[in-house]
């Protein structure tokens, strides 16, 4: 096998692992979600407790990807496609750490009734799950204009977004005993518009490996 070749097989399994990477930041997040719903504090904590999956195997895209640039000493498409990797993997490992924001706020909210039904935010959890789940099709496949759709939707939970939070504060003006789970359901809100901006930024970086210009999908 032809050095060339060794180092192409190196990038396929770095873009596997970084798929793997994503599919567990998916579940933790959408885990995660159910546990709220269901106000289900052991899957919560089996949430949390399982976090360092996700982190590990960061960690290891990261020392492989520095490795290679080390070794290799790439140029051009090989060294924006290596720096691509760590861009993406950061962002998808936060994911996974607001999935464990989103945990730790179903444990505080414990089996207290919800202040009103739990409607939207489910909503926007979907938009931002599914933006994650397209945009590591998009990443897979190197669809630039799959990647520009999937930040365009970002509106939409960014809209979602704005008009819970107005409604909660507005609920917790005359319901000021609900402070404390009013509170933790903000920190979800603002946890999945988070969610959405990462899987902008990841649209971000698709373009950047395929164009080799960054573009700035938020503005």
């Amino acid at each position: 096998m032809s050095v060339r070749e060794t180092f192409e097989g190196q990038l396929n399994e770095l873009k596997s692992e970084l798929l793997a990477l994503g599919k567990l930041a998916e579940s933790a997040l959408n885990d995660a979600i159910s546990a709220l719903k269901e106000q289900d504090r052991d899957k919560a904590l089996k949430i949390i407790d399982n976090d360092y999956k996700i982190n590990d195997l960061e960690d290891e895209i990261n020392e492989k990807t520095t490795w290679m640039i080390a070794k290799q000493q790439p140029v051009a498409g090989d060294l924006r496609r290596l720096i691509t990797t760590l861009k993406i993997a950061t962002d998808v490992e936060r994911v996974g750490d607001l999935a464990v924001n989103i945990a730790k706020s179903v444990i505080r909210i414990g089996e207290e009734p919800f202040i009103k039904p739990l409607e939207e935010i489910p909503k926007m959890a979907e938009i931002a799950q599914k933006m994650i789940n397209n945009v590591l099709k998009a990443y897979y496949e190197e669809d630039v204009a799959a990647a520009k759709e999937i930040a365009d939707v970002d509106d939409e939970v960014d809209r979602l977004n704005g008009k819970l939070i107005q409604e909660l504060l507005e609920i917790m003006i005359e319901r000021p005993e609900s402070i404390r789970q009013i509170t933790q359901l903000t920190f979800v809100c603002r946890d999945i518009e988070r969610v959405a901006d990462h899987a902008t930024n990841i649209s971000e970086s698709i373009i950047y490996l395929v164009k080799g210009k960054r573009y700035d999908l938020n503005s």
